[in-house]
């Protein structure tokens, strides 16, 4: 997770820092690209607010890779997984069944692993540590999705300041010239603007990151709950 951050805001700030390098020559160009066109609009809104946004967005994005990544890792055949053991409890037993599990990734192994470890107790023991681990699983795997939501709802607050500073920016113009011409408000306005779609722009993408991350932990989870069940019923079996 920490390596991921690093090399997302080292990449954000090298970024930031090619924007400020081209803007000048780009602000000569008649026809401008889509990109070249979005740095400027960066570079107008200000430092300020804009590079916090930034900040944001890769913040978010560091958080968001690393779910996807783990939770990829973590989706498995349970299914098979399944079959397996049952192969296992039927022709080795139960220490036939934890190798199994101990040979197999995500987090629908080391539940099985638990329950297996506990069945010698009796179903009912195995059935808890089932649950109980089902719930230290979960908990991994919603790991830092706190924080993901945290920057959905900061980008477009961060906008809106920008705005309302903008704005204050823009009445402090008019005040000191004495003229209400859209010349002496423009500035203040275009910035309060650009921060404000900036910001919305950021919670838009961090949001779809944050769907699809909740809806693959639904998923996992949903799994999880079916295979203990499916587990409680071998033992269950294999101990008449």
């Amino acid at each position: 997770m920490k390596k991921v951050v690093n090399v997302l805001s080292i990449a954000g700030f090298m970024f930031f820092g090619a924007i400020q390098s081209t803007f000048a020559q780009e602000a000569a160009e008649e026809s401008k690209t889509f990109h070249q066109e979005l740095k400027q609009r960066f570079i107008e809104g200000g430092p300020e607010f804009m590079g916090i946004v930034l900040v944001a967005l890769i913040l978010g994005l560091a958080i968001a890779i690393e779910r996807i990544i783990y939770l990829n890792m973590a989706t498995t055949n349970t299914k098979k997984l399944v079959a397996k053991v049952d192969d296992a409890l039927s022709s080795g037993g139960v220490e036939a069944a934890k190798e199994v599990c101990r040979n197999s990734k995500g987090p629908v192994a080391s539940i099985f692993y638990q329950g297996l470890d506990r069945v010698d107790e009796g179903v009912d023991a195995a059935e808890k540590a089932v649950v109980s681990y089902g719930g230290v699983q979960m908990g991994l795997l919603e790991k830092n999705i706190s924080w993901l939501s945290l920057f959905i709802a900061l980008a477009p607050m961060l906008g809106f300041m920008g705005t309302v500073i903008g704005m204050i920016q823009a009445f402090d113009m008019i005040a000191v010239s004495n003229d209400i011409s859209p010349a002496v408000v423009a500035v203040g306005i275009k910035v309060a603007l650009l921060t404000t779609v900036f910001g919305l722009i950021v919670a838009i993408i961090l949001q779809i990151f944050y769907n699809y991350i909740v809806s693959k932990i639904d998923s996992i989870v949903n799994n999880m709950e079916d295979a203990s069940i499916q587990l409680i019923d071998l033992l269950v079996k294999y101990k008449k």
